[in-house]
């Protein structure tokens, strides 16, 4: 006799598969439509936004997989209709804020915010007036990156406005001033949207040519809701050279271009390591992938930034590279893309 397949088996399954690009699983997304059982013959329904269209064949291979590996089942066929996502009402809460630019990845560990917080003070050293947003709320890290103490954080005012930290000529804000950095954040979305309205709105970041905006990794809720209550005007895409890193940032890339936030330009980091002792190169990751499908995509490339010591080390130091070592080769190329960057604007 066949064994039957348990439906809460199933359940369970499609429960524990996150979205890609997504912190969701297909039952937070209300995704799971229908789950036919005839016999050992599987059929999931889903319903989902259009938006997740571009990762449709990565979606249905998963749960064929996934749904196929649960005992007793001998085949699975996977359903999709897709609904068209609604349009979002956009809101400013910068008004002084000539350019908001988002700096993203489609994953984490490829240095985005070491390069966000770097970019950052080469633009200051421009003579820009410059502003950073440190808006991944589960993982800041600019407090460290800068340097910023306990007793260093943000001021409030009698209006119920927030001051924010200014070093190496940048105003910074970041969830990491207000917590302890010792205890993870636990908030759902509607808290995260929150804390997001104030750190845009309530911050008093004044006139500035450029707010660069940290944003978390992946394509989830914080980075949509953030796009959709500030006037972004470009996104920076950073990625490592491996092709299946650039994979995932073509999943920001996405996003940006589904909520029609123009590519300002893409950035292979640990491109090439150098070394110090014997100046020999050695591309560890690859090197040039980035570049190439930039040009394939018809996107603007900003540069190429080689592993360096002195990038990890400013990062725990809290004195980035660019401000710790202006005149290193890895500091110049800081410095050409904050170049690239203000001629764009025209700033």
């Amino acid at each position: 006799m066949d064994k039957k397949v348990s439906r809460a088996s199933l359940f369970d399954t499609l429960n524990a598969y996150q979205v890609p690009g997504t912190s969701a699983t297909l039952v937070a997304l209300k995704a799971v439509k229908g789950l036919d059982v005839d016999g050992g013959k599987i059929t999931v329904r889903l319903q989902m936004l259009d938006a997740y269209q571009d990762r449709e064949a990565e979606i249905r291979k998963a749960i064929a997989q996934r749904i196929g590996s649960v005992d007793g089942v001998e085949s699975v066929t996977v359903e999709i209709a897709w609904d068209k996502t609604p349009q979002v009402e956009f809101k400013n809460l910068l008004g002084g804020v000539k350019h908001a630019i988002v700096v993203g990845s489609g994953k984490g560990g490829v240095g985005k915010s070491t390069v966000a917080a770097n970019l950052a003070v080469a633009a200051a050293k421009l003579g820009l007036k410059v502003g950073l947003l440190d808006a991944d709320l589960y993982g800041p890290s600019m407090g460290m990156m800068f340097g910023v103490g306990p007793d260093e954080g943000p001021e409030g005012t009698p209006e119920g406005k927030i001051r924010p930290v200014e070093k190496y000529g940048i105003k910074l804000m970041s969830m990491g001033f207000l917590i302890d950095e010792d205890k993870p954040v636990i908030w759902r979305g509607p808290m995260l949207n929150k804390a997001l309205q104030q750190f845009l709105g309530d911050v008093l970041w004044g006139d500035l040519d450029i707010l660069f905006i940290d944003l978390p990794p992946g394509t989830g809720d914080i980075q949509i809701s953030l796009i959709q209550n500030a006037k972004v005007g470009g996104a920076i895409v950073v990625s490592t050279p491996q092709d299946v890193a650039f994979l995932d940032a073509k999943k920001a890339i996405g996003m940006f271009t589904t909520v029609k936030v123009p590519i300002t330009g893409v950035i292979e980091n640990m491109s090439s390591f150098l070394c110090p002792g014997c100046g020999k190169e050695t591309q560890i990751f690859g090197h040039g992938g980035v570049k190439a499908a930039a040009a394939r995509m018809e996107l603007p490339f900003l540069g190429e930034i080689p592993i360096d010591l002195g990038i990890r080390e400013g990062g725990d130091n809290g004195k980035p590279l660019v401000e710790a070592h202006p005149d290193s080769p890895q500091s110049k190329t800081f410095l050409e893309m904050a170049g690239k960057l203000k001629a764009q604007f025209a700033l």
